[in-house]
């Protein structure tokens, strides 16, 4: 009886060894350039051209790329349903990683508008002193109907902190980003904030092989 019950226990933590093997396993192999639910998405979903954009809110760079280049690539390519962009975070430092957190606690219709702004207000808000980082970036968030409370709440949710910055440390792992803006066009790795022309030449290089 006893030699039964180990044969059957035997298997049964096999079974529960195999079970959380496979699921580590998927989580470890699953490559950010897998859409997630929560993932920032402008465009068709259907859209042949994905551009996942990796950047820091206090990068002067990714502020150029937001403020200039953005706006034709949504003009020329989303609003036509060739690409679709996604917004990732890649924080350098505190008052970028405060800047993506508080992104993470408004209405998702009302994302876009509000990075667009902190990028615009990048030098109000962006400082080397944490308490006037946070301040500011307060001042900018109330305008917008943000409560002081509901500020306070999302900038000390630990779980939201640790998730962005696992999200950095897996694009770095897989794709080796170290520089913002940063952009995974279908995949490939483009570096540095790029003028509108060196996209649209890879966007169209991309489009006419999808189309062949």
């Amino acid at each position: 009886m006893n030699k039964f019950v180990n044969i059957i226990l035997a298997k049964f933590y096999l079974y529960v060894f195999l079970f959380l093997f496979l699921v580590s396993f998927a989580v470890l192999s699953k490559s950010v350039l897998t859409l997630n639910d929560d993932d920032f998405v402008i465009g068709d979903n259907n859209a042949p051209v994905t551009i996942i954009e990796y950047a820091s809110l206090s990068c002067s760079h990714c502020a150029d790329f937001h403020l200039n280049t953005l706006p034709q690539l949504i003009n020329e390519y989303v609003n036509t349903g060739k690409i679709k962009i996604v917004f990732r975070d890649f924080p350098f430092n505190y008052p970028a990683l405060l800047g993506s957190m508080v992104l993470h606690c408004i209405p998702e219709d009302l994302h876009y508008q509000y990075s667009q702004a902190l990028y615009q207000l990048q030098s109000k808000w962006v400082s080397r002193e944490n308490k006037k980082t946070t301040q500011e970036l307060y001042k900018i968030m109330q305008s917008g109907g943000m409560k002081k409370e509901e500020f306070n709440i999302c900038i000390k949710n630990v779980d939201l902190e640790k998730k962005i910055l696992q999200g950095l440390m897996d694009a770095q792992s897989e794709f080796n980003i170290k520089s913002t803006p940063s952009f995974l066009i279908n995949g490939l790795l483009v570096e540095g904030n790029k003028p509108f022309k060196d996209f649209k030449q890879i966007i169209d290089k991309l489009l006419s092989e999808i189309d062949d």
